[in-house]
């Protein structure tokens, strides 16, 4: 089985691959990635949960938008986020729950800050061992 995730290298951003046997299990892990490179998820505590909704006409459009939503609820609310949960995804609708607390800077480490997530190099794809998605964001 392949990772969860892998951060990818690049000269001006910063970006990830992840993987999923199922779409549903891609998304989760699209998510984990993003939350992990704004921060160090395992030092989060749930104490607040937000709704997070978005929709697309395809997968990657789909994958974009829900992304894009978990980084503008966070930014909005000021919020680290340890995981994010996907609660139904169908046919160009994801919704999900994203559990974590607002910022503390005494007891949070600093991760990257993301302004938004690219479409550069983007993509979603089915592959033979199940689905992957590259993502670059821009910090």
């Amino acid at each position: 089985m392949p990772p969860r995730f892998e951060i990818l290298e690049h000269p001006a951003d910063v970006g990830f691959r992840a993987y999923g046997a199922t779409l549903t299990e891609l998304f989760q892990n699209a998510a984990l990635a993003l939350v992990s490179i704004a921060g160090d998820p395992e030092r989060i505590e749930e104490r607040e949960r937000r709704e997070i909704e978005a929709t697309g006409s395809d997968a990657e459009s789909l994958l974009y938008e829900w992304l894009a939503e978990i980084v503008a609820v966070a930014d909005a609310d000021r919020l680290v986020l340890r995981r994010v949960e996907v609660t139904s995804l169908g046919e160009g609708r994801v919704s999900g729950v994203a559990y974590g607390e607002r910022y503390d800077r005494t007891r949070h480490h600093a991760g990257t800050a993301i302004k938004a997530v690219t479409y550069h190099k983007f993509f979603v794809e089915l592959s033979p061992t199940g689905w992957v998605a590259e993502v670059f964001l821009d910090v």
